[in-house]
């Protein structure tokens, strides 16, 4: 039985709940960005914008430059996160199989929602998308396949461009329509790999679905290596729309690890002092977060972008634990030692931290020379009055200091404001 899975996507996601919140700018070139910072990105805009030369991840500066008009709204996350969510909960009343694919993205599977509604794909399509509209005042834009993959390609190659917003993309289909694109236009094609692609001489997704797959595999193989036999596979069966893969609903996967990272200006992070405050947050944020999982950790890694405007490098170093912990103390040593370790000495413009190799926190390693058990009831305890009174309740003085960035941070999600 062919299954019918959609992709819906929300058109300017972020700028589209910003005008449907601000019906004076209805008429208005809009786009999401920080107003107060000119080398600040965009996040969003929305087609009014779009048509006038703003493109996402521009300059704010540019984007004014290039529309004196735009109107630049400061981002609000958790209100995004909750439409995102609202939307979801609509899609459910359609079908219980609906996968989060991003904020703005979500998978259904209505193969067996179209016999009880009586309707078409198409005509389930527009039904959804007006209800989400009406609901949110988000347009959205709905591809059709019989895979996650040729739904995902429909939404992106197609239904973005059309009036209606919706498009099926079937195996019947492809020769005429998903062959005939250049090879960049499949998913998970980006830059790097479109030249490898184009060196193989295959400019168009056709040229590689149509190839026998062991003569794909040897011609990846000459271009990228041995090591390339899994990516051959991927991409041929991508070429061809072959996804075997379910419609999984809800977004919790069993984490393999946490992380916390930072963006900062190169600038105000030369010295060690300065840069230990935001190691020591990160580390805080990612132990609450373990905890808060029931978890602990045995690896720790930490990675650092470094810069002085002209000279920079990257690296990233992990070490082994003695025993699995989420303690602060004892994840912020070891992650101070590496960093002291491998640091060049240049500015740092990202650092961020990882707790990983995890493992349930049900039985705690004891030791000899500390109560471990009375540390985890602190850090619990901490942990409570965060939880109930915000992440400022209780600070480390050292993130008082002017180079700490935890206060910041607790009015943004995601790094942006809330």
């Amino acid at each position: 039985m062919s299954r019918h899975i959609f992709l819906i996507d929300g058109q300017s996601f972020y700028a589209s709940v910003e005008k449907a919140a601000h019906p004076e700018y209805s008429d208005k070139p809009v786009a999401v960005g920080d107003p107060t910072r000119m080398n600040g990105i965009v996040l969003a805009a929305c087609p009014i914008a779009k048509s006038r030369g703003v493109t996402t991840a521009s300059r704010v500066g540019e984007a004014l430059a290039r529309c004196p008009d735009l109107v630049v709204i400061r981002p609000r996350m958790g209100t995004y996160i909750q439409v995102s969510l609202l939307i979801t909960r609509i899609f459910e009343s359609y079908t219980e199989l609906v996968e989060p694919y991003s904020i703005d993205e979500q998978f259904l599977d209505v193969t067996g929602s179209l016999a009880y509604f009586g309707e078409s794909p198409q005509e389930l399509a527009a039904r959804i998308q007006k209800d989400v509209q009406l609901s949110t005042g988000v347009w959205s834009r709905v591809g059709i396949g019989p895979t996650k993959i040729l739904a995902k390609m429909a939404t992106d190659n197609y239904a973005k461009k059309t009036d209606e917003g919706v498009f099926e993309l079937s195996y019947d289909k492809l020769e005429s329509t998903l062959w005939e694109l250049p090879v960049h236009q499949m998913f998970m094609v980006a830059s790097a790999m479109t030249r490898h692609f184009t060196r193989m001489g295959l400019s168009r997704i056709g040229d590689i679905a149509r190839m026998d797959f062991g003569e794909f595999k040897r011609r990846m193989r000459r271009e990228m290596g041995k090591q390339s036999d899994i990516q051959a596979g991927y991409y041929w069966q991508t070429a061809r729309g072959i996804d075997p893969s379910p419609v999984e609903p809800g977004i919790r996967h069993q984490l393999k690890s946490v992380s916390h990272g930072k963006a900062l200006r190169w600038n105000l992070y030369r010295e060690l002092k300065d840069i230990e405050v935001v190691l020591l947050e990160l580390v805080v944020e990612v132990c609450q977060r373990t905890r808060r999982n029931r978890f602990m950790g045995s690896v720790v890694s930490v990675s650092a972008a470094e810069t002085d405007g002209v000279r920079s490098c990257w690296f990233s170093r992990q070490t082994t634990l003695p025993q699995p912990t989420s303690l602060t103390h004892e994840v912020a040593a070891a992650a101070l030692k590496l960093f002291r370790e491998h640091w060049n000495g240049l500015p740092i413009s990202r650092l961020s931290i990882a707790l990983g190799q995890l493992s349930d926190d049900s039985v705690i390693q004891l030791t000899l020379f500390e109560d471990r058990s009375r540390a985890y009831s602190k850090e619990r305890a901490i942990d409570a009055i965060k939880e109930r009174y915000g992440s400022t309740a209780i600070m480390r003085a050292s993130s008082l200091l002017e180079s700490g960035v935890a206060r910041e941070r607790a009015e943004q999600i995601g790094g942006h404001y809330k």
